[in-house]
């Protein structure tokens, strides 16, 4: 052990100190944590509040709950707490489906939005499923997909000019890290008369993303990464104050419709970010998530992003000093940086399981990528050198080699 990393370490968890939440946290003892980009942790009171949704507000209470406990109101309300961290003043975020579903919504609306153009352009390296449900939509929707590096989209943005309907893009890569202007490409998107969405999937909990601030026009993200609701979570869709009566989304459900309850026959939208709904919500789901976003309370985003930038700047510097051959995939600058740092091994797989066997918990993504998040809330620098300790000892004892790290479970 490095003893000057040592002192470092102990030095900025001092530094930070304010912002140690870990005890908000249920998390295994002798465990390092680096997967909350994947599956958050869970946060204390979560259990608690399913045991109460499920024996009181269900079991006892039954169907009054939709009035009594506030079940109808939900999606709203767990959207205004979502909409606190990721920059959108209330009433512009619902809690409602999964990021695939809302990202169709949104692309299909935009289409609406601006009739007569043809072109969304979106990274070809994004998460698959924002590619295959982009696909999906233009195809519905009449439109060309174009595949452009978030790097180039500024300059193919003012190339395809006011034939543009959407520059559809994640905040943040999912295997690199690599964060993006949304600032840059929403201006650029806006200066041709078109719209902005953004994947906040990686953003959302750990990154002062600043919706209103920079003009975003739609965004959408999961609930179960760095904003903790448990596996499944359901997601958010963010649609701009001044867009939502022209907010014509293809999905019309009864939850979305202006008076659900009259039972009418013809489809008319609610007014506001609640014509975004479709159908009845995962209460469960949903209340566990509100539940789960309790651990933010009192965290200015903008605090919570400094904690993560100096908890993967210093796990940069460990990895220097400790595995200076690793070739790391996440840029350095703070500026370029989400909070994640990703490095790249041949047997990235491997590797991977050989630190989860060490209690370092991160995930591999293909081709060579050992992706390790670090959520803020609950992992401290000390963390980040145990884990830059054991990734050393991994690589260097080439751990990676034994034969019950190289079997390929389902779920990589």
């Amino acid at each position: 052990m490095s003893s000057a990393l040592t002192e470092r370490a102990r030095e900025l968890d001092v530094l930070h100190a304010a912002t140690d939440l870990r005890g908000r946290f249920r998390l295994p003892a002798g465990v390092i944590y680096l997967d909350g980009n994947s599956l958050g942790a869970l946060p204390q009171g979560v259990a608690e509040a399913v045991a109460d949704v499920v024996h009181r507000q269900w079991g006892n209470d039954l169907i009054a709950s939709w009035n009594d406990a506030g079940w109808w109101e939900a999606p709203a309300r767990v959207g205004d707490a979502i909409g606190a961290l990721i920059g959108a003043a209330p009433g512009q975020v619902v809690c409602t489906d999964s990021t695939s579903v809302n990202l169709y919504k949104a692309v299909v609306a935009a289409a609406r939005m601006r009739p007569g153009r043809r072109v969304v352009l979106t990274d070809p390296d994004s998460f698959p499923t924002d590619l295959y449900v982009t696909d999906a939509a233009a195809r519905d929707a009449g439109l060309v997909v174009e595949r452009v590096s978030p790097a180039d989209a500024v300059a193919r943005i003012a190339e395809v000019g006011d034939d543009l309907v959407l520059a559809s893009y994640s905040s943040v890569d999912y295997r690199t890290g690599e964060l993006w202007d949304l600032a840059e490409i929403t201006r650029a998107a806006h200066e041709v008369g078109a719209l902005a969405c953004w994947d906040l999937c990686h953003s959302a909990g750990v990154l002062d993303v600043g919706l209103d601030e920079h003009g975003a026009d739609l965004a959408v993200g999961c609930g179960y990464k760095y904003l903790n609701g448990g596996p499944g979570a359901p997601a958010f869709i963010y649609v701009a104050h001044r867009h939502q009566d022209d907010f014509d989304q293809p999905l019309s459900g009864w939850n979305g419709h202006a008076t659900p309850f009259a039972m009418a026959p013809d489809f008319v939208p609610a007014p506001g970010i609640t014509r975004a709904r479709v159908g009845t919500p995962p209460l469960l789901g949903m209340l566990a998530l509100e539940a789960a976003l309790r651990a933010y309370d009192g965290v200015d985003p903008a605090v919570a992003r400094e904690r993560s930038l100096s908890l993967t700047g210093f796990f940069l510097e460990c990895l220097d000093d400790l595995v200076p051959g690793l070739e790391v995939a996440t840029p350095r600058e703070d500026a370029h940086r989400g909070s994640q740092v990703s490095v790249r091994h041949p047997q990235a797989y491997a590797v991977v399981q050989a630190l989860i066997a060490r209690g370092v918990v991160g995930d591999f993504r293909e081709s060579d990528i050992v992706r390790l998040g670090f959520a803020p809330l609950y992992l401290t620098h000390a963390d980040a050198l145990a884990a830059a300790e054991h990734l050393r000892d991994v690589i260097e004892g080439r751990e990676f080699e034994r034969e019950e790290f190289a079997t390929r479970a389902t779920v990589t």
